[in-house]
């Protein structure tokens, strides 16, 4: 019955480029006339299956995404076969649509008879593209005519034969000839993919690149593209960026462009767009640092030709070999493997200063759970960190390449460029239909333990130890790394007789290299000169550094506090205790009164337990990076319910 389809579904498919140029848009029910496999490329084995949807009044072309063939081998769709469209694209191939689908849920596998009459929307010129009160103007698939007119750049060709698939190398998807049936109509070819770019070089695999090619041409989909860097050496400065391209033999290689090709082409690029690239050097992949299945790497210039192309749905939006989360504790510290969770918590944007540079470093620490029962800390960097509250809100799904595995804190991710949020997978179904059905209330085994100072959440029970655990478990013997602790307890001594007050004085230069960290000296004339800047100021900015002692039922330790963590404490800044103390007036009895009403006061810490080195003997430091005040109305709730199960 057409009330078992949506009125008007094929029309509002077709007066779209698909659901990301209409976020409105509703799922609709449309049914599958018939389905066609067709042969992959020739530059490409994989099968294809063509696809008529109808809502009953009309139908219109369609392809199936490559991630939904399972659907078509399980003969979950099968000709008249109702299906829900959730995700898709609308591409103008020879001048007619054909929607792509992306993500889509079957509603009846068996309905067993076609729905109405339904006749070619094509023939409507009122339904192109843009034609509707909502519709969008084709984007791409125009290259410069003669006479500066506009045409198609996936030309119709002329009939040649019985196949009426005339152009050269035949019809890549291998269907030349192959009527549409299911009352169609004519010209039921299926939609072609040029083989060769607009200057007439042929199209060739990635995986077909090596060393030994002068002119080459591919076609690829952008899944990743880096910020850009910049560098400065004894040969020169200049700036580059990276991106990885993936085509449709499954085969990603990973480019760089260098100085003026990054004033041309990056703003050009975006990712998860299909490009024509040609004009590049080929060289060996350097492994260390290219995880790409190809082993070459292509560097990019001004001179290089690169051109937006149609998005056929032939190349998959991203390669992925996920990891359960659970699983990540048997993966080998420095692997590198992809994984796709739900971003439960993101944290504050927080710098570190790079060992290797001493460059200042952007980060922001997420919590990624999954339907494995287990969550870990991932860690973002750069200009991505500071657009994670924005990109990561409201608890989405995010797909990640190539998250490097590490042991801080237990188990702990670093990203890569390649996150994708929301990708359009079967994985991202699934995990939503999990989050959604109880997943966000139970509660998960957590990797990460106390957020390796870079997470402000609150670590639970589970994570927790007692400060016995140090020697114990021989925290922080390993030289190469630190360990880290979390546990609570109470300050009973605060070493605050330091010469000249519990402080440092900074380098008052807030801006690059220095940011107010640099401890500086006094010169003859009373100014304050940086080491590390070269600069001389007036003023200098004060923070504080100094140890104490914090104790829980089981053992004391030292710890060292630093400035944002003191400044938590005592609640008052270094320069204004110094400047109420000791500048204005000597009241050595309000600085000692300053600490004495903080002592003795109880958090939950997160410390770094490091091995040093002090005249040549060695020394394990704990340091304190979190301090959490103690909410005992929800400690006597998590303490119940820990009595309640033992």
């Amino acid at each position: 019955m057409a009330a078992d389809l949506t009125n008007g579904a094929v029309r509002n498919l077709v007066q779209s480029e698909g659901t990301s140029a209409n976020p409105g848009f509703p799922a609709s029910v449309v049914q599958v006339l018939r389905v066609i496999k067709v042969n992959g490329s020739s530059n490409n084995n994989q099968e294809r299956y063509r696809v008529i949807l109808s809502d009953g009044q009309n139908f219109v072309q369609g392809m199936l995404a490559t991630q939904l063939n399972h659907l078509i081998t399980s003969n979950q769709i099968v000709d008249h076969a109702l299906i829900r469209v959730n995700d898709y694209m609308n591409n103008l191939v020879q001048d007619r649509n054909v929607i792509i689908l992306l993500a889509v849920e079957v509603v009846n596998s068996q309905y067993g008879q076609k729905i109405g009459n339904p006749s070619d929307i094509e023939a409507d010129p009122s339904s192109k593209a843009g034609a509707g009160p909502g519709g969008a103007q084709p984007l791409y698939n125009t290259t410069n005519a003669a006479g500066g007119q506009q045409q198609n750049a996936y030309v119709k060709p002329e009939p040649s034969g019985s196949s009426g698939m005339g152009m050269a190398g035949g019809n890549p998807y291998g269907g030349g000839g192959m009527n549409r049936g299911g009352g169609a109509g004519s010209g039921g070819s299926a939609p072609i993919v040029r083989n060769t770019t607009s200057s007439g070089q042929n199209i060739i695999p990635i995986a077909q690149l090596n060393l030994y090619m002068n002119r080459w041409a591919i076609r690829a989909r952008v899944t990743s593209k880096t910020d850009i860097k910049h560098w400065s050496n004894a040969r020169g400065e200049g700036s580059l960026f990276s991106v990885e391209l993936l085509d449709s033999s499954g085969t990603d290689i990973r480019a760089t462009f260098f100085k003026e090709g990054v004033d041309k082409f990056y703003n050009m690029i975006e990712t998860d767009k299909v490009y024509t690239f040609s004009g590049g050097r080929l060289k060996v992949a350097n492994m260390q640092y290219n995880t790409c299945k190809s082993q070459c790497e292509i560097n990019f210039d001004q001179n290089s030709e690169i051109h937006l192309d149609n998005d056929t749905g032939d190349i998959q939006q991203q390669l992925y070999d996920f990891v359960k989360i659970a699983d990540l504790e048997s993966i080998e510290r420095n692997s590198y493997v992809d994984v796709i969770g739900v971003v439960k918590v993101v944290g504050d944007v927080a710098t570190i200063i790079s060992k290797k540079s001493g460059n200042e470093l952007l980060k922001c620490e997420l919590t990624l759970a999954d339907d494995s029962g287990a969550e870990v800390s991932c860690t973002i960097w750069g200009e991505r960190a500071t657009r994670a509250a924005q990109e990561y809100a409201n608890q989405p799904i995010i797909a990640m390449r190539r998250c490097r595995v590490g042991d801080y804190g237990g188990r702990s991710l670093s990203a890569g460029q390649a996150i994708s949020v929301m990708p359009r997978i079967p994985d991202t179904q699934r995990l939503q239909n999990w989050w959604q059905s109880g997943g966000s209330t139970t509660a998960a085994r957590t990797l990460t333990s106390g957020g390796g100072g870079g997470s402000k959440r609150v670590p639970t029970f589970e994570e927790r130890k007692t400060i016995s655990a140090i020697k114990a478990e021989h925290l922080g013997m390993n030289p190469d790394k630190p360990d880290w602790i979390s546990f609570k307890g109470r300050f009973n001594f605060l070493k605050k007789d330091k010469e000249g007050g519990a402080w440092y004085p900074a380098c008052a230069n807030s801006g690059e290299p220095c940011k107010n960290r640099y401890k500086v000296t006094q010169t003859a004339d009373g100014n304050w000169h940086c080491e590390r800047c070269q600069q001389v100021n007036p003023t200098c900015v004060r923070r504080y550094i100094f140890s104490a002692t914090v104790a829980d039922d089981t053992c004391t330790t030292w710890a060292s506090l630093f400035n944002e963590q003191a400044e938590q404490l005592l609640g008052v800044t270094a320069d204004d205790l110094y400047r109420d103390c000791f500048e204005q007036n000597q009241d050595e009895e309000k600085y000692n009164g300053t600490f004495d009403l903080n002592n003795f006061k109880e958090y939950i810490f997160t410390c770094k337990v490091k091995q040093e080195f002090v005249n040549d003997e060695a020394r394990v430091k704990t340091s304190i990076h979190r301090m959490f005040p103690v909410d005992y109305v929800e400690e006597s709730r998590k303490l119940l319910e820990q009595l309640a199960v033992m």
